[in-house]
């Protein structure tokens, strides 16, 4: 069962390869479903759950630019107010989320988009770490050409979301997510096509079996 962990910052398609990767091996795409299962564990809602993700502008990335904060609730050295009826801490939500990563990546394998996967699955055999980047300009070009927006917003929400994500594996993974030591593969997927990056990154993986 083949085990693809993908790092992407925004702007770098991961939403569009990591599926893409998912049905060239054969195995599940696994993005909203771990926080759908959290969720449910957790007996809370699927937006009070995102809240505590990494991936969505919606999620934490809008939670650390907020202007409502607690000192007694940190989230990678900021300060911050968590909104909504959630009464399981913040830690809790990521260690069931990490659980049942590692119950799935055991049980059936998958494609793991963000999450911190290349860490959380570190030792898992025969796994696949993989970060998608490039130059925030050319992201930022991407980004506004996919989703038909203004470089100016476009930056914003990547500069948000690249905040956010940072904040997310540092704090609760005391890691970086830009060191390229923790990943097999390296690309830039603003310059290299999409399909291009699927094929690279689904012969790295069945070259490890």
């Amino acid at each position: 069962m083949r085990v693809v962990t993908i790092s992407a910052t925004y702007g770098t398609a991961g939403s569009q390869i990591g599926p893409a990767v998912a049905e060239h091996l054969g195995v599940p795409f696994v993005d909203r479903a771990i926080p759908s299962a959290v969720a449910q564990e957790l007996g809370c809602t699927l937006e009070e759950a995102l809240a505590h993700d990494d991936r969505a502008e919606h999620g934490l990335g809008r939670l650390l630019s907020g202007a409502m904060r607690l000192p007694t609730v940190t989230f990678g050295g900021v300060d911050m107010y968590v909104p909504g009826a959630m009464p399981h801490a913040p830690e809790e939500f990521v260690r069931r989320t990490e659980r049942m990563l590692k119950d799935m990546a055991r049980d059936q394998g998958g494609v793991f988009l963000g999450r911190a996967g290349a860490v959380v699955l570190a030792d898992h055999p025969g796994a696949l770490h993989v970060r998608l980047d490039a130059p925030i300009q050319r992201r930022i070009r991407q980004t506004a050409t996919l989703a038909g927006m203004s470089e100016r917003e476009a930056r914003r929400i990547i500069e948000d979301n690249d905040r956010a994500r940072m904040a997310y594996v540092r704090h609760f993974y005391r890691a970086d997510p830009t060191d390229s030591c923790q990943y097999h593969l390296v690309v830039d997927s603003t310059t290299i096509p999409v399909p291009t990056c699927v094929e690279l990154i689904v012969t790295a993986a069945e070259a490890l079996d």
